[in-house]
């Protein structure tokens, strides 16, 4: 079969964790020529590792082989390595969010369309097993028409560690420009969002950065007792409303306690979501007759009446009535692969994309959605006005339900 050549910049964290282990041994239309990173030693891992070249940045956009670019650098280097991919006319598929500004987000978008290229952004987890199922089963109507959804997410991200900081290693993005908490684990729920209703209409929101100016405060840290700066926003609560008329709340903050939430209501009953940041989790609904009554009716047991003359009846009709009233709650079936970790889907989809000519179900325009949805609610919490979004994204479309093994669920994606 055909394969997509691809190189990938930024071999840290997420690379070793879990891409390129996927994007070499799990996916077989993606053919993994090179590497590059700023720090050589991560870079010659990964070739030694794998079997692949390890490579300069300026090599591998030269190389006309190459056609997608795979970018897992750091937010703050999405905006450079993405768009300097496009101008030599190579294909993007870059680690959440595209870029740390809304404004970078644009222009990036602005150069895939000059270039005619290919542009595809993470998350990528949408495309998981229960997250494909749960759209499955809001548009089959299992909780009738969709009218609420509400997300909250929320950690303690504190510097607690004595190497916060202190060699690349132990860079904690999440608590720098482009990386805070709504960006590196907002875009999950944003695009699961977008994934089950569409786009969003309008935003209104509070919050932001809540703590700026924060303490190392682990007596074994170099830096102990001083003061460091949390450039990006820690704390959001949003209202939004969807283009088709759902109404949504989004809350997402890493000052606080743990703690989560997804779930969307419906006219006939609740949807209960799983971790849109895992590619399995358990999704229930609860609503009236979800689950079969297996229970007889039982004399005595069931409601009863007394007549005027002292005689007991027993009302089977009163029984029927409260079984077809009472909500239940059941687990869901997954009619979906890919509940194992499999980041890199959303770079095998878009390799099917090119060999077949379709649309990708990562592209950009979703990615470009997710990310004015939180300088949406930024700027909301700054003028105290609603915010009107200037983008809208078509759904991804769905991938088909199957029986496949795991080994050969990529055959979905091939369409």
């Amino acid at each position: 079969m055909k394969q997509i050549k691809v190189g990938v910049v930024g071999c840290g964290g997420i690379c070793k964790a879990t891409y390129m282990e996927n994007m070499v041994n799990k996916f077989k239309v993606i053919d993994v020529v090179g590497c590059a990173d700023l720090i050589d030693s991560r870079a010659q891992f990964m070739a030694d590792k794998y079997g692949i070249k390890k490579m300069t940045v300026d090599e591998m956009m030269n190389d006309p082989e190459i056609e997608v670019i795979v970018n897992l650098t750091y937010p703050e280097s999405h905006f450079e390595i993405s768009s300097t991919a496009m101008k030599h006319g190579k294909h993007v598929y870059c680690e959440k969010m595209m870029a740390p500004t809304f404004e970078e987000a644009k222009e990036l978008a602005r150069l895939a369309e000059e270039n005619g290229v290919m542009f595809t952004t993470a998350p990528d987890t949408f495309l998981g097993s229960w997250e494909q199922s749960a759209r499955k089963h809001l548009d089959d109507g299992i909780i009738g028409k969709p009218v609420t959804i509400h997300a909250q997410v929320t950690s303690h991200y504190e510097p607690e560690t004595p190497f916060f900081d202190l060699e690349p290693k132990y860079f904690f993005f999440p608590l720098h420009y482009g990386g805070g908490f709504p960006f590196d684990l907002g875009g999950y729920y944003i695009h699961q969002m977008i994934n089950m209703l569409g786009s969003v209409k309008r935003v209104s929101g509070f919050g932001g950065n809540l703590n700026p100016v924060r303490k190392y405060t682990n007596p074994k840290h170099p830096k102990y007792g001083e003061t460091f700066e949390v450039n990006t926003p820690t704390t959001l609560l949003a209202a939004l409303e969807f283009e088709n008329g759902v109404l949504g709340t989004f809350h997402i903050s890493s000052d606080s306690f743990s703690s989560r939430s997804f779930v969307i209501t419906g006219t006939d009953g609740t949807l209960t979501l799983g971790d849109p940041n895992s590619f399995s989790s358990e999704i229930k609904v609860t609503r009236r007759g979800v689950a079969p009554t297996l229970e007889k009716i039982v004399p005595g047991q069931a409601p009863t009446t007394v007549s005027a003359n002292g005689e007991v009846k027993v009302d089977n009709d009163i029984q029927k009535l409260g079984e077809a009233c009472a909500a239940q709650t059941v687990t869901l079936p997954i009619y979906h692969g890919y509940s194992s970790s499999s980041r890199g889907i959303g770079l095998a989809d878009m390799c099917y994309a090119l060999i077949n000519g379709r649309r990708p179900r990562c592209h950009y325009d979703i990615g470009l959605h997710a990310i004015e949805v939180i300088h949406a609610i930024e700027e909301s919490c700054k003028t105290g006005k609603t915010y009107e979004m200037t983008t809208r994204c078509d759904r991804p479309a769905a991938i088909r339900p199957s029986a496949l093994t795991e080994s050969g669920q990529e055959a979905t994606l091939d369409d």
